[in-house]
């Protein structure tokens, strides 16, 4: 089977990204799959040695790939990693650190580049148009490694909107999408499957209902 990369974007932040990442590697995993999951760039992220360190979103990929928390797995998942939960550009700064997109794609073509089989899933950071340097922002990251990508929203109140506006903007920028994934939200006033309904008669794209502590479906894999 040949190698594949797939970024997962998404309509915003907080929305249950890592969550479906980590969904879909688990499924791909189970159908005998090969798949590397990786999250380049992340802040929020305490250092390995904090006991926090379980929940963040490097060590719930890793998790799904059922690799141990050791620091050469965790540097190969997730090179860029600061510790403030803001945008990356403004996490680095805090730092005294800094992010050039050219590394940043440099370094996630490398890892398409030495996948000689199964899947390859590319967590980004944040909303689609978050930024990601002091210059560019997420889209601008998925539109130069020209992959296909899998939009996550969640189902809150404004999720629709918020979906849709980032699939006519992956539209727009020919990113093509191979599916949209509603991941539930806690509290949403409707059911994610009325969100994703919604939504689906809009997007251009196939569109999945991932409710909490529930499997990734089957047809998303598939399409992946």
């Amino acid at each position: 089977m040949p190698a594949r990369a797939v970024f997962i974007a998404g309509a915003g932040t907080e929305i249950g990204k890592t969550y479906v990442t980590a969904a879909l590697t688990r499924r791909l995993r189970a159908l005998g799959r090969p798949v590397r999951t990786l999250k380049p760039l992340a802040s929020g992220v305490p250092p390995l040695g904090d006991p926090g360190f379980a929940e963040s979103d490097t060590a719930r990929l890793l998790d799904a790939q059922d690799l141990a928390l050791g620091e050469a797995a965790v540097e190969a998942c997730s090179p860029w990693r600061f510790s403030a939960p803001l945008s990356p550009d403004q996490a680095a700064a805090l730092e005294g650190r800094s992010l050039d997109l050219a590394d940043l794609v440099g370094w996630c073509r490398a890892q398409i580049a030495g996948t000689r089989e199964g899947t390859l899933l590319i967590e980004g950071v944040g909303g689609l148009m978050s930024p990601v340097t002091e210059t560019a922002t997420g889209l601008d990251w998925l539109r130069a490694l020209g992959v296909p990508a899998v939009l996550v929203s969640g189902s809150y109140l404004g999720a629709i909107s918020h979906a849709l506006t980032a699939c006519e903007t992956l539209r727009l920028h020919a990113v093509p999408l191979l599916a949209v994934a509603v991941s539930e939200s806690e509290g949403a006033p409707a059911p994610a499957s009325t969100v994703a309904g919604a939504i689906a008669r809009h997007a251009g794209a196939p569109v999945f209902c991932l409710r909490r502590d529930e499997p990734c479906p089957d047809s998303l894999a598939d399409l992946i």
